[in-house]
């Protein structure tokens, strides 16, 4: 049989306030599917982003497609920036690769800095680095999203970083 929570009263089963101090009871399959659920929520609404696509011109997106696979490959961003500059579908694509290069270069250089400042204070601390430099595959992971995001013809916002606007 269940105990309240708070008075550690027993409970009959299919009450929904215990007796003695009327506190709520909550059945614990429910409660574990709300925590699941709610886990679940989070994790997907990270990568729930927005898609614009219906706002671009059909023939437009057949069109760049390749402009915009090239802007997620780290400095060939520049080909979709200058050479697309009438594309809307390529400009998006080039501001979310121009915005994961900015990201993943910010990120090299504190990489650098904090494995210089490790190595500075004992070599045995370099594997941290080594952890460090692990988190680097996210930037791989985003640019694959964006990737197969141009390459489908699809304005999707990359996680996390999609809603910053460089380019116009």
């Amino acid at each position: 049989m269940p105990f309240c929570r708070q008075c550690g009263m027993e409970l009959k089963e299919g009450v929904r306030f215990c007796p003695g101090c009327g506190t709520p009871v909550e059945e614990p399959a429910q409660t574990a599917q709300q925590n699941s659920t709610s886990k679940e929520n989070s994790f997907t609404a990270a990568f729930n982003t927005a898609d614009t696509t219906a706002q671009y011109d059909p023939a437009d997106v057949e069109k760049n497609k390749a402009m915009g696979v090239l802007a997620y490959l780290s400095w060939l961003v520049l080909i979709p920036i200058f050479a697309a500059k009438d594309s809307k579908f390529a400009r998006f694509h080039a501001n979310q690769g121009l915005v994961l290069l900015i990201a993943s270069a910010i990120f090299g250089v504190a990489r650098w800095i904090l494995s210089e400042i490790l190595f500075a204070i004992s070599w045995r601390l370099y594997f941290v680095t080594i952890i460090i430099s692990l988190l680097g595959l996210v930037f791989l992971a985003l640019a694959i999203i964006g990737i197969v995001n141009a390459a489908t013809g699809k304005a999707k916002e990359l996680p996390v970083i999609g809603q910053i606007r460089i380019l116009k």
